[in-house]
């Protein structure tokens, strides 16, 4: 039987198949990095690993949404660590990928900027209420998981050129998306105060 405080007013257990994949996930991003760092990342044998358990990551983030919306099994738990387990790998990727020379700094420094600035964006205007994520903000996060997929490969020569195109176009719906995040919110926080505004004037008129 759940513990209590693992069911939520909603009635779903924290305990779900969708809140487990999402665990799995986080669980997987320290053995994702040893085997790109393993043998300062230049096997061919422990990058081919590394790929491999991305792509599975990758693909368990699809699957645990998909449960959860399609078994009613949303929790804020699952909403909270979703996210958290997304950056964790992404993070984990792009600063591997940086170490063994694989990725300038440079991308990563923008990306990883963009990500933990769009959080604490996010944190900030929560009050005011839910910031959610854009068709921009998800083409963003496929483009980012495609580049970093090609970089992952131990293949070099003209496939470089493929890998090189597709995180140019993933940095530039980086920065796009990240600016149109900052306006959104924006906009979110004035229509918040504003609505805030004529409750007060109504219940002073009421009075």
């Amino acid at each position: 039987m759940p513990d209590p405080a693992s069911v939520q007013s909603t009635g779903v257990s924290n305990w779900n198949i969708a809140n487990a994949l999402t665990m799995f996930r986080v669980l997987l991003v320290p053995v994702f990095g040893w085997l790109l760092l393993a043998r300062g990342g230049d096997d061919t044998g422990y990058r081919l690993a590394a790929v491999a358990v991305f792509a599975i990551a990758s693909i368990t983030d699809r699957i645990d949404g998909d449960l959860a919306r399609s078994r009613d099994l949303v929790t804020d738990f699952g909403k909270m660590m979703d996210p958290i387990a997304d950056k964790a790998l992404m993070g984990m990727a792009l600063i591997g990928l940086s170490v063994i020379g694989r990725l300038p700094w440079w991308v990563t420094v923008v990306i990883l900027v963009r990500e933990v600035g769009i959080t604490l964006l996010r944190l900030s205007v929560i009050r005011h209420g839910v910031l959610p994520a854009s068709r921009g903000g998800k083409l963003k996060t496929f483009l980012q998981a495609v580049a970093i997929g090609l970089f992952l490969l131990p293949i070099t020569g003209w496939f470089d050129v493929v890998a090189w195109v597709v995180m140019l176009a993933a940095l530039a719906v980086t920065v796009v998306t990240g600016v149109d995040y900052v306006f959104r919110a924006l906009r979110l926080r004035r229509d918040s105060e504003r609505s805030r505004a004529r409750r007060e004037r109504r219940a002073a008129r009421r009075r």
